[in-house]
């Protein structure tokens, strides 16, 4: 099996096509990356940005590059000696457009005779043997359906026939009624739709690769990419919503010739990856998680939880574990209700059970769930308390969880099965999409795949979370920034320093919602530290996620029936930075004022993920600062000329400054071309002695096996450090003479003072000279 060292994810899409890629391999080359790491490139619905709404697996998008372009890319990358990974995305296919689907369309033509009704997940019998297609602006507007070249239209959309269900002189109404499928009003999804999807996203059909030939079909595209020698590792999305996702693991191990694989599983604090997955570890939130919480000041949470209770008019802070219930209850019972009850239609009629009273025990079980899922045997006694908890909280349902309880368990049932794929969507969107945008106390804490009650990490939980890493997982992925996070790693490095800043944020945020209120105090809380995270940022982008935020959270606006009021109240106060100059004032102060020392996180946050066991990958542009916020945000074009040329000035021997955004490509460049050039210098951890005064203030780490290797120095808690008198008498223990790769100052073996270390970055990179 070939390895990555480190990866450099791109987004292919028509603006930065495959061919576009290949012509970046020198540049990644001497960035000193390791492999190509390409978002989904099958041939996904036309004009999307992402790709993850596939529509034809057997073809390389021509809007991205095509064949032509994944082969000019893996020649370009064998030029360079990088690998490449891809994104797959196995859980569902794109069906927004059923012309663009050549499997949607022969299903909604062929209804259940069709090949493809095994392929896609439908619930025929409770469709009355069609599938509901949730598009009508409501159940009233069947007459505007028209009958055009033999297909049915409803404004924009285009519909197949079935054969022999049209004759001349039928009405559009007659002939929809004799179809497979049935039109209905896009509200019904929530409760009556019939077909498994992503998530709750109605054009994202969900696809049943546990079948033989429906894998087979799906990924000969992808196999056939390992037999050329076009890639050499694969990034599975969403594998939480597969039946079956350890065979689907192994499966696709033998099929691709045994290849490098990584799932994008999110694990909570204290799980594990399960030892039947047969990969190299995850894509890396949980490594993210880890180190955002080392530059968190711990003695701020008391002050954030009175700050956060006041501005929810409340005496106490929000209780984190009682938002989340109410806030997956509220997923369980709305926009997901669909797949609730079908996981109610499940129980056997024999048990007498009413089918709401199943549909409620079934969701308040989701409800009390830990994790995103369990893949039994594996995570049984998780499911086994959950079930607990939902007979404590509810009583009423307690004699019907007992009856539910064997089957919820039982690993060959069906409703089992089915509860398994069900749960994790119910945790993506009351957890990570609502209540991430409630719990506002601290926005570095509330990104994808971490537990924001855990509100810091001390230095030796982190080296032993490390040296764990090092035993278990070394091949998993490590990351900072992807196009899922909801603020970019340095937008967070910079709202990180608000937890040594609590008076200085207090008086920012009641100065602004005193000149430019948002009424809705946690809301407004998360709005500001986005927008310092961001800052600077155009109108556009701001205004944007201010909406999305707004809507995600749900307690003053949402997405099915907007505020307009509140959203007005919204977007003025987001004007106000650009339009009232006391705002903008306020804001440029309190921003200058937190600067320094959120370069100072990211430049260390930064060195440590790329240091740290795992295989680090770098998003696209994140070589330099990038303050983007949730998606499509993060997704935006990337300047890579003026990082070509900011590389080429560095190479030539300009010294950046610490502020600028040159000094992060130098951390960048130099960390990737280490690990790369002395992968033997990365064999091992074990945490660096640091003794004197600020000794907290340092981490330090040793990445040699069974002699010495690279040793990464960072700072922690920067305003602090300062305000309590610097570096003083603190000092780092070297057993080895290093030189520095940031400086090329060189240390003898023995005790060195870190003021003398760090004077001109807030991190090191010490490599041995014995």
């Amino acid at each position: 099996m070939r390895t990555p060292i480190s990866t450099y994810r791109l987004q292919i899409r028509p603006e930065l096509t495959l061919q576009d890629a290949a012509q970046l391999t020198g540049y990644l080359r001497s960035l000193g990356v390791d492999w190509v790491y390409v978002s989904p490139i099958l041939t996904a619905e036309e004009g999307s940005d992402h790709g993850y709404d596939v529509t034809d697996p057997t073809t390389v998008d021509p809007s991205r590059g095509g064949p032509e372009g994944l082969a000019a890319l893996s020649k370009a990358a064998r030029e360079q000696g990088l690998g490449i990974l891809a994104d797959i995305v196995p859980n569902h296919m794109g069906v927004a457009t059923p012309g663009q689907n050549a499997w949607w369309w022969q299903l909604l033509k062929e209804g259940r005779t069709s090949k493809y009704a095994e392929a896609f997940d439908v619930d025929w019998d409770f469709g009355g043997g069609r599938i509901r297609i949730p598009i009508l602006g409501n159940d009233d507007e069947l007459d505007q359906l028209r009958i055009v070249d033999g297909e049915l239209h409803y404004y924009d959309h285009r519909l197949p026939l079935a054969d022999g269900s049209y004759s001349d002189g039928d009405s559009p109404q007659d002939v929809h009624a004799r179809q497979h499928y049935q039109l209905v009003g896009w509200r019904r999804a929530d409760a009556e739709l019939n077909y498994r999807r992503f998530f709750a996203v109605n054009t994202l059909a969900g696809l049943r690769v546990e079948v033989p030939w429906v894998f087979d079909e799906s990924h000969q595209e992808i196999v056939r990419w390992f037999r050329e020698g076009l890639v050499d590792g694969l990034r599975i999305d969403h594998p939480d919503g597969l039946a079956d996702p350890e065979g689907y693991l192994a499966r696709l191990r033998e099929a691709t010739g045994g290849a490098y694989l990584l799932v994008e599983k999110i694990l909570e604090p204290g799980e594990q990856l399960p030892d039947t997955f047969d990969c190299e570890g995850t894509t890396g939130y949980d490594a993210l998680a880890d180190v955002d919480r080392l530059f968190v000041d711990p003695a701020a949470e008391e002050y954030l939880d009175s700050l956060d209770a006041r501005l929810r008019d409340t005496e106490q802070p929000a209780d984190y574990a009682d938002m989340i219930h109410g806030t997956k209850r509220r997923i369980a019972d709305g926009i997901l209700r669909s797949e609730v009850l079908r996981l109610a239609r499940l129980v056997p009629e024999s048990l007498g059970l009413p089918v709401e009273k199943v549909a409620d025990a079934i969701a308040e079980v989701i409800c009390c769930f830990p994790i995103y899922r369990t893949y039994l045997p594996y995570g049984r006694e998780v499911l086994e308390e959950s079930i607990g908890h939902a007979a404590e909280n509810r009583a009423d349902l307690k004699a019907v969880l007992e009856d539910l309880k064997p089957l919820l368990l039982d690993r060959d049932g069906a409703l089992a099965g089915r509860f398994q794929q069900t749960s994790g969507m119910v945790m993506a969107k009351g957890v990570e999409d609502t209540a991430f945008f409630r719990f506002t106390r601290l926005g570095t804490l509330t990104e994808v795949g971490a537990d924001p009650t855990e509100f810091a990490v001390t230095t030796p939980d982190f080296h032993e979370r490390m040296a764990r890493r090092q035993a278990e997982l070394p091949l998993s992925m490590t990351t900072l920034s992807t196009h899922d996070t909801k603020r970019s790693e340095d937008a967070r490095a910079r709202i990180s320093v608000i937890s040594e800043a609590v008076p200085e944020w207090e008086l920012f945020l009641g100065t602004v919602q005193e000149l430019a209120p948002i009424p809705d105090g946690p809301l407004a809380a998360l709005i500001w530290q986005s927008i310092v995270g961001a800052w600077p940022a155009g109108r556009g982008r701001l205004q944007a996620y201010a909406v999305k935020a707004a809507r995600e959270a749900g307690n003053s606006t949402n997405w099915t029936d907007p505020d307009a009021d509140f959203e007005r109240h919204l977007a003025a106060a987001v004007d106000a930075v650009f339009d009232v100059p006391e705002v903008a004032a306020a804001l440029e102060n309190f921003v200058a004022e937190l600067e320094p020392y959120g370069t100072s996180n990211s430049l260390s946050a930064k060195l440590v993920q790329l240091t740290m066991p795992g295989v680090p990958d770098v998003y696209q542009g994140t070589e330099f600062r990038d303050g983007s916020l949730t998606d499509p945000d993060n997704r935006r074009p990337v300047d890579f000329q003026a990082r070509m040329e900011a590389l080429a000035e560095l190479d030539q021997g300009a010294k950046p400054a610490a502020t600028e955004e040159s000094a992060k490509l130098l951390v960048v460049s130099r960390a990737l071309r280490l690990r790369r050039d002395r992968p033997e210098l990365f064999g091992g951890y074990r945490a660096v002695e640091v003794r004197g005064e600020a000794a907290a203030h340092v981490v330090a780490f040793d990445r040699g096996a069974d002699t010495p290797g690279a040793v990464t120095v960072g700072t922690r808690l920067p305003k602090r450090l300062e305000a309590e008198g610097g570096w003083r008498d603190t000092s780092i223990e070297l057993t080895t003479n290093v030189r520095d790769e940031l400086t090329g100052a060189t240390y003898s073996a023995g005790s060195v003072p870190v003021g003398t270390m760090l004077e001109q970055y807030p991190v090191a990179l010490l490599v041995p000279t014995d």
